[in-house]
């Protein structure tokens, strides 16, 4: 028997269920499998039965950062529970589950004196999300914090620890494969004043406020920056602000975010992205690398 025969009729596993109300851009098709595990027991009992070994597998956190293809994901989607979002402190550091909110994890650090980690209310994922993509602004990233994770391979269902030099973290980059889910992980704080990490917190809202398109359907940087430049001021640079394919069109606020309107599609993203690179490279010979993850789409 397949693994999709014995997943059928659990209650943590829905068929065809969209995609879009999970993601930051609110569009996109349906996951043909949607597993919600909300404890590794769970987690277990679905490796088991080897569906990630039959299928795509899609590891979705807070939907920032991805774009899922208008006809959806023929796949399995996993999404953590509740029982990966909490967090544990001891001294100086804090270990918070792979489904935590970034935001969350530098208000809490925050509050009980632990300073380093108030960059992370402005990236707005999860912690699995920010260990996949060494996530960071302001100059700071995650490996500057990151002790440890603890992943998984969905395949087989080993469990293994993993440091920054383990996981090549470097600018949005690691080597966590697709199969490979993130349930935990520590990060290092230093001794720190509330009221000053939450000062510094209040002006990294601030700035966000003032300077990217909040209120609109967006999934934060289109793309990471090339060597030593800014791939939002080159887009603006070459008067591209404004610029628009479908329903989705270059920020007029910040070049380096798409804002997607009430008709915008998936394929209307994925074409807007495709022009932007192509006018850039032709201007600049620059070929900029997106920093959004595109699912389901033909390459």
């Amino acid at each position: 028997m397949s693994g999709l025969a014995v997943l059928a009729g659990r209650p943590w596993v829905a068929e065809n269920v969209p995609l879009g109300p999970m993601t930051t851009y609110k569009l996109g098709g349906p996951a043909r499998w949607l597993v919600t595990v909300d404890d590794p027991a769970v987690l277990d009992e679905v490796i088991a039965t080897g569906v990630f070994a039959e299928l795509p597998v899609l590891v979705l956190g807070r939907g920032s950062n991805l774009v899922v293809s208008d006809r959806g994901f023929d796949g399995v989607v996993v999404r953590l529970g509740g029982g990966y979002s909490r967090m544990e402190f001891s001294g100086h550091e804090v270990g918070a589950g792979a489904a935590v909110p970034l935001p969350r994890l530098a208000r809490t650090t925050a509050e009980r004196g632990m300073a380093g980690l108030e960059f992370y209310v402005g990236v707005p994922g999860s912690v699995g999300g920010a260990v996949r993509q060494n996530a960071g602004c302001f100059g700071i990233e995650t490996r500057d914090r990151l002790v440890r994770a603890h992943l998984v391979d969905l395949r087989t269902g080993r469990r293994f620890t993993a440091d920054p030099d383990d996981l090549d973290l470097r600018y949005r980059h690691s080597n966590v494969a697709p199969h490979h889910l993130v349930e935990k992980a520590l990060f290092r704080t230093e001794p720190g004043d509330p009221g000053e990490s939450l000062r510094l917190i209040r002006e990294i809202t601030r700035w966000r406020r003032e300077h990217q398109p909040g209120g609109t359907f967006n999934a934060g940087s289109v793309f990471k920056n090339p060597e030593g430049a800014s791939a939002g001021k080159i887009i603006d640079e070459l008067g591209l602000k404004g610029l628009s394919v479908g329903g989705v069109s270059v920020s007029g606020k910040h070049a380096n975010f798409f804002v997607a309107g009430p008709d915008a599609t998936a394929a209307d993203i994925r074409a807007l992205v495709r022009l932007v690179q192509e006018k850039v490279l032709e201007a600049t010979g620059i070929r900029l690398e997106p920093e959004i993850q595109f699912v389901g789409f033909d390459e």
